[in-house]
């Protein structure tokens, strides 16, 4: 069984995606070979992970067929090896030239068929899983979560200067560098206060992307006990630093997707977005604690309401102090 399963959103987007592959596995058995086409920066989500037999990269997706060499060495793949199944996870009608290009036996997903949603179907993750639930079992079905696989512990102690136990803050998100105003972000001030707090009970460690300097360095100095990763992992190492965590703190963002996917107990930050549809997935196996101020304008993602917002005031009113006594009494420290 071969099949090339096509989903590329941003990192979060692709970690909801994620239990296609397990479902995959246990319906049609362990030597089923699954593609991504993914963009490149979120692809590499799967480097460590043996499930996954290769990646394409798509960085430019509105490029044309014959202009795009990506989309053509997707194609030409599947004409010398041609898939059993193509599921399609993107909705935007940009994809739908290289779906119809692509050589496979059977397509189904986002653009291929009328797909009528239940009410109760809601989160992206629960999204993501009815797009191919015609082709697995009810038991599958109900066994299927995302799942991730990073470096495996003994590997990032080598390398990673890890006490045996700590809580991860994750205070930027993707929004950060955006020459916009950041709806997702925590202030500045109750990030410095909770490292400061956590950091006398466990060790701290930060982690975000580079480039990010000019908002870690407003965090800055950090207090001891605190490790600061800051774009000094690949993600496949990111990966299990976080799964090997006590919990992750962090807003709307993709590493508390990753955390939640590894099954590390995940304390999300969340005000304007909807936390039931792209918060970080509850599932059996984790524990998401979503942190609001409850706002009674919340959510309110994507509206006219946030963009005339000035306040902020569904982020600014979660304190330092309600984070901190959300862990404590979590018995994590």
């Amino acid at each position: 069984m071969r099949v090339l399963i096509i989903r590329c959103g941003a990192l979060g987007d692709l970690v909801y995606s994620t239990s296609v592959i397990d479902a995959l596995k246990l319906e049609y058995g362990v030597d089923t070979t699954i593609d991504f086409v993914c963009t490149p920066g979120s692809g590499t989500l799967f480097n460590a992970d043996s499930r996954v037999n290769r990646v394409f990269p798509l960085k430019h997706k509105k490029i044309p067929l014959f202009l795009s060499a990506q989309k053509k060495a997707v194609i030409k793949h599947s004409k010398k090896e041609p898939y059993d199944l193509l599921i399609n996870f993107e909705f935007g009608k940009q994809f739908l030239s290289l779906i119809n290009a692509v050589v496979a036996k059977k397509k189904i997903g986002a653009l291929l068929q009328t797909i009528n949603f239940p009410k109760d179907v809601v989160h992206m993750v629960d999204i993501s899983k009815y797009i191919f639930k015609t082709i697995i079992s009810e038991k599958v079905y109900a066994q299927s979560f995302p799942r991730l696989i990073g470096s495996d512990k003994k590997s990032i102690y080598k390398k990673i200067d890890l006490q045996e136990k700590y809580i991860i803050i994750s205070p930027s998100n993707s929004h950060q560098k955006k020459n916009r105003f950041n709806y997702r972000a925590w202030e500045n001030k109750p990030w410095i206060e909770l490292i400061n707090q956590l950091s006398q009970k466990t060790q701290v460690v930060i982690v975000g992307n580079k480039n990010e300097d000019n908002f870690f360095n407003q965090l800055k100095p950090y207090p001891k006990n605190v490790l600061d990763l800051v774009a000094r992992t690949d993600l496949s190492d990111l990966i299990g630093v976080i799964e090997n965590a006590t919990a992750l703190v962090a807003t709307d963002t993709g590493t508390a997707h990753l955390a939640s996917a590894v099954n590390t107990e995940v304390f999300a930050l969340i005000g304007p977005t909807p936390a039931d549809v792209t918060g970080p997935y509850k599932s059996p196996y984790n524990k998401v604690h979503i942190i609001s101020s409850h706002q009674d304008c919340a959510p309110c993602y994507k509206t006219e309401l946030m963009k005339n917002c000035k306040d902020n005031v569904c982020m600014k009113e979660i304190t330092s102090q309600q984070v901190y006594l959300e862990i404590k009494s979590a018995n994590l420290l």
